[in-house]
């Protein structure tokens, strides 16, 4: 079999530079023979799934919706990470369509649709057993879930389901029409689903988390909200194999593996799937110390204070029950064997200030070399295990447990019901107190403290109308358009179909 590698693939996928438009490629991997039995049947799916793996670093995804939002930043430390201005250009709603997030996501996700389709393509040659049905119907949900990344992230986008036949340079189709369309693949293809499995993989649980999110955000996506539906899929997860950890902590740790609160997850090891590297981007230099790292962190990524505040019920004193402000590093830091670390430019002790001066700190504008390098509480929500790498081998979670209870509660209120009973699950679980009658504004904290560094937060702000307001660093009202990210300029080049308005499917 081959596949012609057409301009629109080139156009999404790929920079210019790195591909010749006019090649064939000969699929390697299959073959007529091919799959001759069910482990080589396993391996059809496998480029579509390591599509994922840039998702947390490379693919600019988890930058878009965590520095976005009010958060995660990251400061400028006299120059050091300015890299042009990148990372401030999110967290101020300043992007443009050259901006380095903006301009990676499109390429990954893509990436991720073509491969799931090439599989498909594939197994449309032969018989449709029972095992290539089950194998399709994986592959359909993960080809919607790259769709629902696109129709988040960018709104109305190219939409296909072959890689066969396609345009050479498509139009945009509308985001409601995706969203209806990825939600019937995925209806069709989850009865032929297993209830539960790996973490990792295609399952029932994971179906129905993906559809939650589809229709929780319905009114953002297609203008009509479906609170009810939402609702509908969080009981089908409940009704499963699923349940919260006793520790907030345990979804995190370095084997997370078979946690029972993690439904879907994107697998890394250290050496064999790399790509987790937030904690080098949030850890001080010096924190190599304290877990006897094998690389040096790189002082960057922290939490905004407003937010670090809302874990602790005095924070002058910080007084608090709440078990995720072990989320954080703060304070005086030690080495692993209990001593006191001194900054290795100041020679003071390491003492980390939650309040951070400024977004961008420097020598001439008179802030001290101890704010510069030291401000900021950073984070070791995810294990960094002692003698950790610059990868770690913590699986990242897309959907969780704990998030199903929010959305069902949320769900529940906005129906006007009393959904106390799913967040105080979520609360009391952290040691927080109880509470009753729980409001929009109340969840939407709550969700804040729990599913904190894990890419949920830009979209919850969308979602409860509260992403274009003014915070930290960032007075103004963002304009309405920057609840999408704009197509990338080099893709507009390649296919300047996109830049027009969208079309029906």
């Amino acid at each position: 079999m081959k596949t012609k590698i057409l301009t629109f693939f080139i156009a999404i996928f790929f920079i210019a530079s790195c591909t010749n438009l006019d090649v064939e490629l000969e699929d390697g991997l299959y073959s007529e023979e091919y799959p001759e039995n069910e482990s080589q049947l396993a391996t059809v799916s496998i480029q579509t799934y390591k599509a994922l793996q840039p998702m947390v670093d490379g693919a600019g995804w988890w930058f878009a919706q965590e520095l976005t939002s009010d958060e995660a930043v990251c400061p400028v430390r006299d120059g050091n990470w300015l890299d042009g201005g990148k990372w401030t250009a999110l967290y101020q709603h300043t992007w443009t369509n050259n901006t380095e997030a903006v301009n990676t996501m499109w390429s990954h996700f893509y990436t991720g649709v073509y491969e799931a389709n090439k599989a498909i393509d594939f197994l449309n040659t032969f018989e449709e057993t029972d095992d290539i049905k089950v194998k399709k119907a994986k592959l359909t949900v993960l080809r919607s879930l790259f769709f629902w990344f696109l129709i988040d992230n960018y709104g109305d986008v190219p939409y296909y389901t072959s890689n066969l036949n396609v345009e050479d340079k498509p139009m945009r189709n509308r985001r409601a029409e995706i969203w209806t369309n990825i939600v019937a693949d995925i209806n069709s293809a989850t009865p032929l689903l297993s209830e539960t499995g790996a973490n990792s993989s295609v399952t029932k649980g994971m179906a129905y988390a993906l559809l939650a999110k589809l229709y929780i955000n319905a009114e953002v996506y297609t203008g009509t909200p479906q609170w009810e539906k939402a609702e509908q899929y969080c009981d089908s997860i409940i009704s499963l194999n699923y349940a919260l950890e006793a520790n907030p902590l345990a979804p995190f740790i370095t084997e997370n593996s078979n946690s029972v609160e993690n439904i879907f997850t994107i697998p890394y090891d250290e050496f064999d799937m790399e790509g987790f590297n937030l904690h080098m981007r949030t850890l001080h230099y010096q924190h190599g110390d304290k877990f006897n790292m094998v690389d040096g962190p790189w002082n960057g990524f922290a939490t905004v204070e407003n937010h670090f505040k809302t874990y602790f019920d005095e924070y002058s004193t910080l007084i608090t029950k709440d078990k995720r402000k072990d989320y954080f590093l703060y304070g005086q830091q030690k080495d692993a064997s209990g001593n006191i670390i001194k900054d290795a430019v100041t020679n003071t002790d390491l003492i980390l200030n939650p309040a951070i001066p400024a977004l961008v700190m420097s020598k001439a504008d008179g802030h001290t070399s101890e704010q510069i390098r030291m401000s900021g509480a950073r984070v070791q929500k995810f294990e960094i295990k002692n003698g950790a790498t610059k990868n770690l081998s913590n699986d990242y979670p897309i959907f969780r447990y704990a998030d199903i209870l929010l959305l069902k509660a949320e769900a529940m209120i906005r129906q006007s019901k009393n959904g106390d009973a799913f967040v105080n699950q979520v609360r009391q679980r952290a040691g927080a107190d109880a509470w009753g009658g729980v409001t929009l504004d109340m969840l939407l904290a709550e969700r804040g403290r729990e599913l904190f560094w894990e890419a949920n937060r830009r979209q919850d702000l969308i979602r409860f109308g509260k992403f274009l307001d003014s915070k930290w660093e960032k007075p103004d009202v963002s304009s309405s358009d920057r609840t999408i990210f704009p197509i990338p300029q080099w893709a507009i080049d390649a296919n300047p179909n996109l830049a027009a308005a969208p079309i029906d499917l």
